[in-house]
This record gives structure tokens, C-alpha cells and sequence, in this order.
């Protein structure tokens, strides 16, 4: 056995979230409509991204609107506590900076942060950058 490592894979090898900072980034709210998930985030890009742009002198780090969609969320587990639906539990959640984001190996997802851990069952995620 190779250890926990191989029990789930990082938000920096999946290909959603190439060429971006989760680290650096910043849920603002958490959205469910017609079994999706809509996490609004500002997003810190990195300079391989296309639309990498370099700060102005007054800014030190430029943050993109963008939004993880997580299609068919079957279910939201907030620190071990299930709340009786997904829109409920998605209500309930704060915003604040990310520390991390996993895929186990039973398929689902995990984000962390100031607001805790939230465990997400469903598709892939989605990540779109808002237009200006």
C-alpha cells in the first residue's frame, strides 16, 4: 500500500482546476438549484492561465469571479452533521478562504476552510470564470 495519499486526489491534479490558487481563493455563498451546486468564489489565477492578468501596482494579488458548479448534488455533509436536503445544508454554509479541495476515492468531494469541512457527493465539478 502506498498510504493516504492514494486515498484521495488533490484539487491541484484535476484538470477543473489547472492554472488557478484555490489557496488563495475566497467563497463568497453557496447555491443549489435543479441539483446543482453553485459555489461563488473569487479566484486567484495564476500566470499560466489565459486570462491571467498582472495586479496594478495598488492591488497585490487580482481576483477573477467565478463560480464551481458541482452537477446532480445528490448530498451536502457539513462536518459529519446531514442536514434533510441539500438546498438546507447549502443555506447554512459560511463563505471564507479555502484551504483545500479533495476527491476521495468513494467519489466524493471535500472543501475546506474557515467554514469548516463539507463533504459534496456528486458529479464533477465545473469551473466557470464570470464575464466582466
Amino acid at each position: 500500500m502506498k498510504g493516504d495519499k492514494s486515498e484521495s486526489t488533490d484539487w491541484r491534479q484535476l484538470r477543473e482546476f489547472s492554472a488557478v490558487d484555490l489557496d488563495k481563493s475566497i467563497i463568497l455563498s453557496w447555491h443549489v438549484d435543479a441539483e446543482m451546486l453553485r459555489i461563488d468564489i473569487d479566484l486567484h489565477l495564476t500566470p499560466d492561465h489565459p486570462f491571467y492578468e498582472k495586479p496594478s501596482r495598488a492591488e497585490k494579488v487580482l481576483f477573477q469571479p467565478a463560480i464551481i458548479e458541482f452537477p446532480f448534488c445528490e448530498q451536502i455533509t457539513v462536518d459529519s452533521d446531514t442536514a434533510s436536503s441539500v438546498s438546507e445544508t447549502a443555506e447554512r454554509l459560511g463563505h471564507g478562504a479555502i484551504e483545500g479541495l479533495r476527491r476521495h476515492e468513494d467519489g466524493r468531494y471535500e472543501i475546506s476552510g474557515v467554514f469548516g469541512a463539507v463533504f459534496i457527493v456528486a458529479e464533477r465539478p465545473l469551473l466557470r470564470l464570470k464575464g466582466p
